[in-house]
């Protein structure tokens, strides 16, 4: 306060030999590099300080704006770490500029601290050894071309499904009372995100199948996931204009999802991990949903896909037998446990 800069920040240096994680003493040597225009070193102590700030609901009032200020001066620092690097590598990324270099683009981002790791979060089952990837390599799935063939067909469908039959879809997040909504308390019993069941863990919902004949013999020359009481699973999904679909994971890795855009009445997005795509009509893709994802319906009308799971090609024969096996015991012990 009295404008001794350096000596407040050699008390501070002081401190922190004491107690290297003093959130205070972090914070506050940050914001007075900060007034020196000492940029690079205030983002230093600045990211050890929301590294090491108590949770935001037991933080005073007083320091919100302190905090804002270093989460800013953090967000400067790394876009300024990120222009350096992408400069820095630009004749080297130019010579390869024919392949795919998402993945590198990606670890920059993390590297600069533009963007966070992502792994997978299964609520269910995770397996190990399995890839983390956001969205998999078409070419380990040649049945894409069949199914993208007839996405008219389905399309038509879906279509006729929602005119004459909306009643049949359901909200498809459905807690009970007293279950915790976490992000979903927007959503809960919400029909502006519905889903038409074709199959349900499992279980093929013979009257939708039986109002969609095409899409149902399409689906069964593909290879679903067939894990009884749990997979496959096969919806109709529908979203609301302007609408989006919190980040969320699925339930194991051992298994992935399959997305084909049916009704796209204007722009869409999609984001797994790190990665953010716009769905086009008529072309799917397969991404792992352990993998946090998000949507986004920005179309001023109705958004509709085609949502199914097939299994993890990375699993043998034996890994996928042994999976169904495993999830039908435990869901047999819940149920007995159930029962008594």
């Amino acid at each position: 306060m009295a404008g001794r800069i350096e000596a407040a920040i050699a008390t501070l240096d002081q401190v922190l030999i004491v107690d290297p994680r003093n959130f205070l003493a972090l914070l506050s040597k940050g914001a007075l590099l900060d007034k020196k225009g000492k940029e690079k070193g205030a983002a230093h102590w600045y990211r050890r300080a929301l590294a090491n700030a108590p949770p935001s609901e037991v933080l005073p009032a007083n320091l919100a704006q302190p905090m804002a200020r270093a989460r800013q001066a953090v967000a400067a620092e790394n876009e300024r770490v990120a222009e350096h690097l992408s400069a820095a590598v630009a004749d080297v990324r130019e010579r390869f500029a024919s392949e795919d270099l998402e993945r590198f683009d990606e670890s920059l981002a993390i590297f600069a601290g533009k963007s966070q790791v992502q792994s997978q979060r299964p609520l269910l089952l995770h397996y190990p050894r399995l890839p983390a990837i956001p969205f998999y390599d078409r070419a380990l799935f040649p049945w894409l071309e069949t199914l993208e063939a007839a996405a008219g067909d389905v399309a038509q469908e879906a279509r006729a499904a929602q005119e004459t039959r909306f009643d049949r879809y359901a909200p498809y997040i459905d807690y009970p009372p007293g279950a915790p909504v976490d992000q979903w308390a927007e959503l809960n019993h919400n029909p502006k995100w519905s889903t038409l069941f074709l199959w349900r863990d499992g279980v093929k919902q013979n009257e939708a199948c039986a109002f969609c004949p095409r899409t149902t013999a399409l689906l069964e020359r593909l290879p679903l996931a067939q894990q009884p009481g749990f997979a496959p699973t096969v919806v109709f999904s529908v979203l609301d204009a302007h609408t989006s679909i919190p980040p969320h994971t699925g339930s194991t890795n051992t298994r992935l999802l399959c997305h084909l855009p049916l009704i796209l009445p204007g722009p869409a997005r999609f984001r797994v991990g790190n990665v953010i795509r716009d769905w086009s009509l008529g072309q799917a893709w397969v991404f792992d949903d352990t993998i946090e994802h998000e949507a986004w319906n920005d179309a001023d009308l109705r958004r509709t896909i085609l949502i199914f799971d097939i299994w993890n090609p990375f699993l043998s024969e034996a890994e996928r037998a042994l999976v169904s096996a495993m999830l039908a015991a435990s869901k047999a012990y819940g149920e007995a446990d159930e029962a008594r």
